[in-house]
């Protein structure tokens, strides 16, 4: 599916192309991620370079950068898949939309789930709980992270919608190309 959309600042409309035109057109030059995300922010289609974060249960690392600008980037969180504490609530999310983050996937929970769809990013995540994280800095930022049969580096392009999300490389020397 392709759209016109506004880019992350508002500014002139940029043409979407969406997951499953992608995999179409690009075949194993995409890869495609196995897991089924949830949406819970207001956007719901986006696309963007990839920054990332792996942490467990603790959401210092993701608060700090989502407080850095965004420009247009989708931080991508590789929680280990736990429930069991979310990495992610509207407060937080807010912060990133505020400096221009286009969304984020968490391999995880979020919370608040009411008051995220009406902050503009797109937040996608395996579920929701009502507990905290821990706040004790722990975790690795801009390192790649895998889940789902996907590998996420830093850099590449992840493109996320309805269909679910997939990864396009940018590096030239992996031969694949960028949407």
């Amino acid at each position: 599916m392709t759209d016109d959309a506004e880019d992350a600042d508002g500014a002139a409309p940029v043409r979407f192309v969406g997951t499953a035109d992608l995999a179409d057109e690009l075949g194993d030059a995409v890869q495609s991620c196995d897991l089924q995300f949830r949406s819970f922010g207001r956007r719901v289609r986006v696309s963007g370079p990839i920054r990332t974060v792996r942490c467990h249960d603790d959401n210092v690392l993701l608060r700090d950068l989502l407080s850095t600008p965004g420009e247009g980037g989708i931080v991508v969180v590789d929680g280990g898949g736990s429930l069991h504490s979310a990495l992610i609530g509207d407060l937080i999310a807010g912060i990133g939309a505020r400096n221009g983050w286009a969304g984020v996937i968490v391999n995880g929970a979020v919370r608040d789930v009411t008051a995220l769809a009406s902050v503009d990013i797109a937040v996608k995540a395996l579920g929701s709980n009502p507990r905290r994280s821990a706040k004790l800095r722990v975790g690795e930022r801009d390192v790649a992270v895998s889940f789902g049969g996907v590998t996420f580096r830093p850099g590449d392009v992840v493109v996320s919608d309805e269909d679910g999300i997939v990864v396009v490389p940018s590096s030239p020397g992996r031969g694949r190309p960028r949407p």
